[in-house]
């Protein structure tokens, strides 16, 4: 975790995971985000998609960490005073909920303008806040499936299944995981919107779509299919219909230890430079595309040679070979267990061995950018609902005795 965002209050309200893992990005920078969750409840998250101890799934410890957990009733009788008296100190509003939702609660962007003009106030659903699909709620898979980022073909039974998508964007795959990128967006331009904020005092609203993250984070797939028919030359293209990873000098590689890499000396220096490391100069010259770029599409026999010249060797001997020489050849992993052993990634800190003080021990994917050489450590593990809402309600103000009223008309939970 870092300290980037540190003195930026960020209200989250929502479930699942799009804003859950908006909250999330935030968290890790450093933000105070504080989650207000129903009584009871909460965010369901804990429940669902395995368990680790009770009410503690492996998405809610990962989503959830580095927050503060305030348990409120909206519709009790105060509950809303309590909310605007939270929303005076917040420079950040998620709203994790499909359509108006938040509008039917009395606490939408135009009610918080009211009382904040310039709140912040972002929106992460899976169809966006406009358009037509907007009232719809989304779970997974449909943000994928509306972007086309998934390729369904009807089998011989008459159920449908999922199939390699070969043909999908011209010859060139779009996709990813829509929830994950949605808000790596989303919370990109919040920052983007604080900084505005602090140049002019202007709020915002954030209005951001899982779905068309999808088609943004895969946007290559996405402007070559949709300008395929503009395209003149094709030279160095996969065409409709082609299977990927064809070309020799492009492509997965098993290696004397039974191990893969990914070999990809397609520019010319790099291929010169292999063959003659491995005593092969009788291979450089070959090519089947001029350019900067070869590919060695459908080269079969080439693709042979290749096999028997990286299967004589372990995994860790191109990969020396590769750091040594800089090459482009990198291991191709099989399974996330194995991501543990290779020592790149450890060094990196991606992967952060941790403790939750009812879970126990916790595996947490961190950051992908290390900000001033700090290691990823997350310093508040996922809340139980109310974990912290006398708490927070004693750092905005209140007595003790008025947070007992609260807590006994169940206006706020704790616990």
């Amino acid at each position: 975790m870092t300290n980037l965002l540190s003195g930026v209050r960020v209200l989250e309200s929502a479930i699942l995971l799009n804003g859950d893992t908006l909250g999330m990005h935030l968290a890790d920078l450093g933000a105070d985000v504080v989650k207000i969750e129903s009584p009871g409840t909460g965010d369901y998250l804990r429940d669902i998609l395995g368990q680790i101890t009770p009410r503690h799934s492996p998405a809610h410890l990962q989503v959830n960490k580095n927050k503060r957990s305030i348990a409120l009733d909206l519709r009790a009788p105060g509950g809303l005073e309590v909310f605007w008296d939270l929303q005076r100190t917040a420079d950040v509003f998620i709203d994790g909920f499909a359509g108006a939702a938040t509008d039917k609660l009395g606490i939408g962007y135009e009610a918080q303008r009211q009382h904040k003009p310039d709140i912040i106030y972002c929106q992460y659903t899976g169809f966006g806040r406009n358009g037509p699909y907007a009232p719809i709620p989304t779970h997974g898979q449909m943000m994928n499936a509306e972007a086309a980022a998934i390729s369904l073909a009807t089998s011989d039974d008459g159920f449908v299944r999922i199939v390699e998508n070969r043909e999908l964007m011209g010859g060139t795959t779009i996709g990813g995981d829509g929830t994950s990128a949605g808000a790596i967006h989303a919370a990109l331009r919040v920052v983007a919107a604080l900084l505005r904020r602090d140049r002019t005092g202007e709020g915002a609203f954030l209005d951001a779509s899982a779905a068309d993250a999808v088609i943004s984070q895969g946007w290559i797939g996405a402007v070559y299919g949709l300008n395929h028919h503009r395209i003149t030359d094709h030279t160095g293209l996969r065409q409709p219909g082609s299977t990927p990873f064809t070309g020799a000098k492009y492509q997965y590689y098993e290696a004397a230890d039974g191990k893969y890499v990914l070999f990809c000396c397609i520019e010319p220096k790099f291929w010169t430079k292999f063959c003659e490391l491995v005593q092969r100069s009788d291979l450089a010259d070959r090519t089947t595309e001029g350019g900067a770029i070869d590919f060695g599409r459908d080269d079969h026999e080439l693709r042979r040679q290749l096999q028997a010249i990286i299967g004589s060797q372990p995994q860790q001997h191109w990969i020396e070979m590769a750091i040594r020489e800089r090459l482009p050849i990198g291991p191709a992993h099989q399974g996330v267990a194995s991501l543990r052993d290779d020592p790149h990634i450890a060094e990196r800190q991606i992967i952060v061995e941790g403790s939750h003080p009812i879970a126990g021990p916790f595996t947490y994917v961190g950051e992908p950018v290390i900000v001033d050489h700090l290691p990823y450590d997350p310093p508040r593990p996922a809340p139980t609902v109310g974990m912290q809402t006398r708490e927070v309600l004693a750092e905005i103000g209140y007595e003790s005795s008025r947070i007992d009223d609260l807590l006994s008309n169940r206006v706020v939970a704790e616990p």
